[in-house]
């Protein structure tokens, strides 16, 4: 009984977290919301503000508000800071309350250890994701442009259009552009802190060109097909690249795995065996010994399917 009320905890703290990784939903108009009314909080509420608060006071005397908040930020996570570690924090006090019932204290500190280190590979998977659907919707993006500017429309008008029209995260980025430009920023400044939050060397070029344009004068509209055509010559080489390079890659996850896949089944089949390698000095040096070569042999492999062009 004790362990399926665990288990439904840790279900509820799952959709909790992955339920706030999703994308915002889209919220009602501002003229058409009722005046705020002092709403009674719950003890539990009133907890929560409380740990926010000082977790987000600590987050700003350690001086890493700004870069949890920008990394959450990057991937398209809208929650603060303070309300990510708290989520990540009753994460880890189910799974270590889960693992404590199933295998004792030495488990559940282990799986309680893996939850920070999975919500940092899930930011970096939404981060990396992200990076890449806006790359692949750049040339929509070029197209948008200036199909608004032979339009007639402003450079900035052609913007906000993108930032109605175009899909997430595009229409975010360029929304964020948007208003701050209307907050007093330069448009070069805000195009290339969006390329340098993208980390996107396509963009980069598009903010040159529209910064050159914005000095001499010309045909923006022509030079955005053009940039356009080059992003695209390279997206199809990067393309091709990704394909060749594929079966490397399953290659090398696959002589990375056996190693890990052998041990797994050895502890299942003969125990014994393995237990000789935690009973001896000789042991641990030998599984310190094949610790770094999986991590000489990875970093080798990595750099031999791996091209930047």
């Amino acid at each position: 009984m004790i362990i399926a009320a665990v288990l439904l905890l840790f279900l509820a703290a799952a959709l909790i977290i992955f339920g706030a990784f999703k994308p915002g939903q889209e919220r009602l108009a501002m003229e058409r919301r009722r005046p705020a009314e002092a709403i009674p909080q719950s003890g539990l509420s009133r907890i929560t503000s409380s740990a926010a608060d000082a977790i987000a006071s600590a987050l700003e005397r350690l001086g890493w508000s700004r870069s949890l908040a920008a990394g959450l930020e990057r991937a398209g996570v809208k929650i603060t800071p303070p309300e990510f570690l708290i989520l990540v924090f009753s994460a880890m006090l189910t799974v270590l309350l889960l693992g404590y019932l199933l295998g004792g204290i030495a488990l559940g500190l282990l799986m309680a250890l893996i939850v920070p280190v999975g919500a940092k590979l899930l930011l970096g998977f939404k981060e990396s994701n992200r990076r890449t659907v806006f790359a692949n919707q750049l040339d929509d993006t070029l197209q948008l442009l200036s199909g608004g500017l032979r339009a007639g429309h402003s450079l900035l008008r052609a913007i906000d259009a993108v930032s109605h029209e175009a899909e997430s995260p595009t229409n975010e980025e360029f929304a964020r552009i948007v208003n701050e430009t209307r907050l007093g920023r330069d448009l070069n400044d805000a195009l290339e802190q969006a390329a340098e939050r993208m980390r996107s060397e396509d963009f980069s070029w598009v903010a040159q060109a529209i910064g050159i344009h914005r000095e001499v004068g010309g045909d923006l509209a022509g030079v955005l097909d053009q940039v356009g055509h080059t992003i695209r010559e390279r997206n199809q080489i990067r393309r091709q690249v990704a394909g060749l390079s594929a079966e490397g890659k399953m290659s090398a996850y696959i002589l990375f795995a056996i190693p890990f896949a052998v041990i797994g089944i050895l502890t299942l089949t003969s125990p014994s065996y393995i237990a000789k390698f935690i009973q001896s000095p000789l042991g641990y040096a030998m599984i310190g010994a094949a610790i770094v070569m999986l991590t000489i042999g990875g970093i080798w492999m990595k750099k031999v399917v791996s091209f930047k062009f």
